[in-house]
């Protein structure tokens, strides 16, 4: 079965997302997430870390921290495609 979040944008639309990976780098976990209903869309990749009551929340990165994030990611794809 395929995770799903559902999330809402700053018009208060819902949007499924598909979690394509999660994955760590050097202490740091993120997700790959998929918009579920858009084939071609791009791939968005967020910092999971820990609110004040121990729940997961998604994050957003900068430029710097994506690409590396970013390599990491299409390692992974790269690897369950062999």
């Amino acid at each position: 079965m395929t995770e799903r979040h559902t999330f809402y944008d700053e018009l208060g639309n819902e949007i499924e997302f598909v979690v394509k990976a999660k994955f760590s780098l050097d202490d740091t976990d993120y997700v790959a997430l998929l918009p579920a209903n858009e084939i071609d869309a791009m791939t968005y990749i967020l910092r999971i870390e820990m609110d004040d009551e121990g729940d997961e929340i998604l994050v957003g990165i900068d430029d710097d921290e994506l690409e590396e994030a970013k390599d990491v990611y299409e390692e992974l794809v790269k690897e369950n495609l062999q």
